[in-house]
């Protein structure tokens, strides 16, 4: 479009339209409280990114000229942006260097089965198999989420998903139930119809039910047709991960606790803050705990077996078949036996 997008020092970030002779002023962002230092277009969506003397960078939805998300830093002004011009990348400079950035979470949501892989694609659930290397898209999911899918939850004895999608107020995440239809035509792909309900994160813990923590981080179970069947007590937690049938385990600040469902009461508990990722071996045997710069290892009854420390992030890991984790940091492949 015939469009320039300009920062001053009266604190606006403005939108001009241009023709061959002109240019005149069509919208103003206002939110900024010092000198604006720079403004660009995002390459790919309807956003404008800004930053300031007044030490933040913002991101403007264009069609309401409305602020999305902000950025601050604690003493260093922004001066300059650059937009990648085809990765979901970002770099300000400021006072004191420079830092490169991403706006949303590229991580697909995926869940492995057997030798079937199902993750989420632009808008499809799509299905991976790794004996055959086919992938196919299996069905078109549900618009109206600006959000993406942040995490998955597969049933494989009725063959549904459970989609859960996080917003940047937490309050306002949801979830969708689908089943997958059974024969999926790849070039056109069923849109089934889903449920979808409020609720931060939706596990299966039994072939026809599933565990929901809702925004108050109180515990629903739920039947097949997204039916409320019991509440169920749980300890403060702020995020629950699969355990298996009939248990799961619960995230606060300091640790994770394996809770019974059934039996409503607390297994074990083990100290690590903060876990991102819960992976589990193939036979359930041992779990893997990943947290920003940490991995703690467990057996079934979640004792710790070893304590991993990186100094860089941890992003992912995987089992193998004998038994030993491998993870990835931001710039290794490492791998890690359970005697530490």
């Amino acid at each position: 479009m015939p469009l320039i997008v300009s920062g001053a020092d009266d604190r606006q970030v403005k939108i001009w339209r241009m023709n061959e002779s002109k240019a005149w002023e069509v919208d103003t962002c206002r939110g900024h409280y010092n000198n604006v230092s720079c403004a660009v277009f995002h390459p790919r969506q309807e956003l404008i990114l800004s930053n300031s003397e007044d030490k933040s960078i913002r991101v403007w939805d264009m069609s309401k000229r409305t602020g999305v998300q902000t950025f601050r830093r604690d003493h260093d002004r922004f001066w300059v942006l650059a937009a990648h011009p085809n990765l979901n990348l970002f770099a300000a400079g400021h006072d004191g260097g420079m830092i490169v950035f991403k706006l949303e979470r590229e991580r697909p949501a995926y869940a492995v089965h057997g030798n079937m892989l199902h993750y989420v694609k632009d808008r499809f659930l799509r299905q991976l198999d790794f004996n055959s290397s086919k992938d196919v898209a299996v069905m078109q999911l549900r618009s109206g989420s600006k959000f993406p899918v942040f995490n998955m939850s597969y049933n494989p004895a009725e063959n549904a998903v459970l989609l859960c999608t996080r917003a940047s107020n937490l309050e306002n995440s949801t979830y969708d139930l689908y089943t997958i239809p059974k024969d999926a035509d790849s070039q056109n792909p069923d849109a089934p119809e889903g449920k979808r309900s409020s609720g931060l994160t939706a596990v299966w813990v039994a072939r026809n039910r599933f565990a929901v923590l809702d925004r108050m981080h109180s515990l629903l179970i739920k039947n097949l047709k997204n039916e409320i069947t019991k509440k169920v007590q749980v300890p403060n937690c702020d995020e629950i991960f699969y355990a298996g049938t009939g248990s799961l385990l619960l995230r606060d600040a300091e640790s994770i606790t394996l809770f019974d469902v059934q039996q409503k009461r607390t297994l074990a508990s083990v100290k690590i803050s903060k876990v991102k990722y819960v992976i589990w071996s193939a036979d359930m045997s041992h779990v893997a705990l990943l947290a920003k710069h940490a991995i703690v290892i467990c057996n079934r009854k979640l004792e710790a077996l070893c304590n991993i420390h990186e100094n860089i992030r941890v992003k992912s890991g995987a089992w193998d078949e004998s038994g030993v984790f491998i993870y990835t940091t931001s710039n290794h492949i490492k791998y890690a036996v359970t005697t530490g």
